[in-house]
């Protein structure tokens, strides 16, 4: 996998561990570093077991700025922002990764999400695969053969293939799958009625949501349980589909031509600061001084 780019989501490692590790664990002054340290032990096995040397790490900058939400003011409006003591705490992450040579880049009008899927179209018009290092079955639609689909935390690994089987559609699908279904957890309605079973037996049928309300009355005759009523839905419903499908849709058009995925030596001095300003010595110490003597030892690649 040496030529491939690894492109993390960091915001599902960063609260995993939030949420996972005691927030007793506290720097000085009292501040919570569970999420910091779940979250640099995470990106140091990433490092140590696959020895990548392109990969990019994106980080959400903020819940309310985003595109989407100037189309759909709602957009996420469901999601409690993060507590202090856990915002406080991406600032470390993000610096640690930088420190360790890795790029990490964020936007006030761009998700992570959208970073990931414009680094995959760069990075493949390159001729390099992606490595999407993920929980987050959104991200499955930036995929394109020789891709993979890394859930770490769930020792998952999905090839471009293995997708559709794994969660019903296609990745060029996806989109179309959450437009249709809806999105509670950012709070995308999508369309009354269809579920996750009835978007699945869709969009085999259909190739796309165009494609769908271009033959719409072929849904009267599918072997679907209500096939009518489904019709009578989508049907009610085709602006709010529409409308779902550009805020389901992954962005890869953003601008972030001459980004550099390729891992720069570790800074160890920035390093060991960040572990100090945390309060963290011991094992993620040792590990970032290791990390270090390999790369100076020309041990980085794989």
């Amino acid at each position: 996998m040496s030529q491939a780019v690894y492109l993390i989501d960091a915001s599902v490692w960063i609260f995993r561990a939030y949420f996972s590790i005691s927030d007793a664990m506290t720097g000085p002054g009292g501040m919570p570093v569970n999420a910091f340290y779940g979250y640099a032990g995470f990106l140091l096995d990433v490092i140590d077991e696959e020895k990548p040397t392109n990969m990019a790490v994106a980080f959400d900058e903020s819940l309310t700025s985003s595109y989407r939400n100037e189309i759909f003011p709602a957009y996420k409006a469901n999601r409690e922002l993060p507590p202090p003591e856990l915002e406080a705490q991406f600032g470390l992450c993000r610096r640690f990764t930088a420190a360790l040579g890795i790029s990490e880049m964020a936007s006030p009008r761009y998700e992570a999400d959208d970073i990931i899927g414009t680094l995959a179209r760069l990075q493949r018009e390159q001729g390099r695969t992606c490595v999407v290092v993920t929980r987050d079955k959104d991200l499955t639609q930036v995929m394109k053969p020789g891709d993979e689909f890394w859930d770490y935390s769930g020792r998952r690994r999905l090839a471009y293939e293995q997708i559709a089987e794994t969660f019903g559609v296609l990745p060029e699908r996806m989109a179309d799958f959450l437009a249709l279904t809806g999105d509670p957890v950012d709070n995308i309605p999508g369309v009354p009625g269809v579920g996750k079973k009835t978007a699945t037996v869709l969009l085999t049928e259909f190739e796309s949501l165009e494609h769908l309300y271009q033959e719409l009355p072929r849904v009267k005759e599918l072997p679907l349980r209500g096939a009518a009523r489904i019709f009578d839905k989508l049907s009610q419903h085709k602006e709010d589909a529409m409308l779902a499908r550009r805020l389901t849709v992954i962005a890869d058009d953003m601008p972030l031509d001459g980004v550099s995925v390729g891992r720069r030596a570790p800074d160890l001095h920035r390093l060991l600061e960040v572990l100090d300003e945390a309060g963290l010595g011991g094992r993620l110490r040792r590990r970032t001084e290791a990390l270090h003597a390999a790369y100076a030892g020309g041990n980085h690649a794989p």
